[in-house]
């Protein structure tokens, strides 16, 4: 029997709207996002300090607190009616692999700041989950069937983030049964864009790719190395396409309790994603391969069926354009940093 869901009053431009993680990548941008819609009251929380976070957006409340902590997580969702959870220890292929523990302990974020949301009396809570909660044993080749959500069981997630963030669902789906706080699940593939992590080891790979062509042309050397052989598949969704999937997500109650993939279906080789990065920089790198290094799944890609049946939508940014976009960004960064000027790497 399907459970009856009381409508919520009309989002006020002046309802209190919490952001955990708002100092990383996404999180500013969803910040900035919510900024731009007018929304005027916005607590963005991380436990960065401020000369860290990789936005500042203007007008927003900016709290360092660390949300791992139970009694942080009371103090920011004090008054608040939406709550996004963006917060976590994670990064790259390279991070995740190596940091399994610091990526399991990012559930005390989630198990914290569910029950404070409850408590306040918040109206919908976000949780952004990852790919990385599929089951392994279906990304094995490189030439993989996009995944739906039902493949997440039987359960094999990505040791340490990816149990992590499956287990996190698991608090989202039973607040909303058995507490009724409507909660709202993405499992997110592989975002980029301007403003993320580019250098320093969290990155992942279209920033990473980018950065190793500035330096490689900047230095003179061409050469560049790969993680793998290449042939890894991935797809890779822009990061404004990401804020505005959290948004229609968030405020569609067919979606309560319900994680759903957000992500672009887009599929190329970790290859091809350099020769597309080669064309926007108008270079051919001489190409290194390291099978040593940290490589993920052979192949995983989104199936869209189920927020194109819900939503009316999916995310759209080509690859190429959003490329190009990063790419400029980044060498922005480059050149800034190599001038002595300060610049954050995430």
């Amino acid at each position: 029997m399907k459970r009856l869901v009381e409508k919520d009053p009309e989002l006020q431009k002046d309802d209190l709207i919490v952001i955990t993680g708002a100092g990383g990548f996404i999180g500013g941008n969803l910040a900035l996002y919510f900024k731009d819609q007018g929304f005027k009251r916005i607590r963005a929380v991380d436990k960065k300090p401020l000369y860290e976070w990789y936005l500042h957006v203007p007008g927003v409340d900016a709290l360092c607190l660390d949300v791992s902590q139970e009694d942080h997580c009371h103090r920011v969702c004090e008054g608040a009616v939406e709550v996004y959870n963006l917060a976590a220890d994670m990064g790259g292929m390279g991070f995740i692999e190596h940091f399994r523990v610091e990526c399991l302990r990012s559930i005390l974020i989630n198990t914290h700041l569910t029950e404070a949301a409850c408590r306040a009396g918040a109206r919908r809570y976000f949780f952004s989950s990852s790919a990385c909660a599929y089951n392994t044993l279906l990304q094995q080749d490189p030439d993989v069937r996009a995944l739906k959500e039902s493949d997440a069981y039987p359960a094999m997630a990505e040791r340490g983030y990816g149990w992590e963030k499956l287990m996190s669902e698991m608090f989202c789906q039973e607040y909303w049964a058995e507490r009724g706080l409507k909660t709202f699940i993405a499992r997110f593939h592989n975002v980029y864009g301007p403003h993320g992590t580019w250098d320093g080891g969290r990155e992942k790979a279209p920033a990473a790719l980018c950065r190793k062509v500035i330096e490689a042309m900047d230095t003179g050397t061409k050469d560049i190395t790969l993680w793998g052989d290449g042939h890894q598949t991935r797809s890779f969704m822009y990061i404004d396409d990401c804020v505005k999937g959290i948004d229609l997500i968030t405020h569609c109650d067919d979606l309560i309790a319900t994680p759903i993939n957000l992500g672009s279906s887009e599929l190329v080789s970790i290859n091809e994603l350099l020769t597309r990065i080669e064309k926007i920089a108008g270079v051919t790198m001489n190409r290194k391969y390291d099978l040593d290094a940290p490589q993920g799944v052979a192949g995983r890609n989104s199936d869209n069926t189920f927020i194109k049946k819900v939503l009316q939508w999916e995310p759209a940014m080509p690859l190429d354009k959003g490329l190009a976009i990063t790419y400029k960004w980044i060498r922005k960064q480059y050149q800034r940093r190599k001038a002595g000027q300060r610049v954050g790497i995430g």
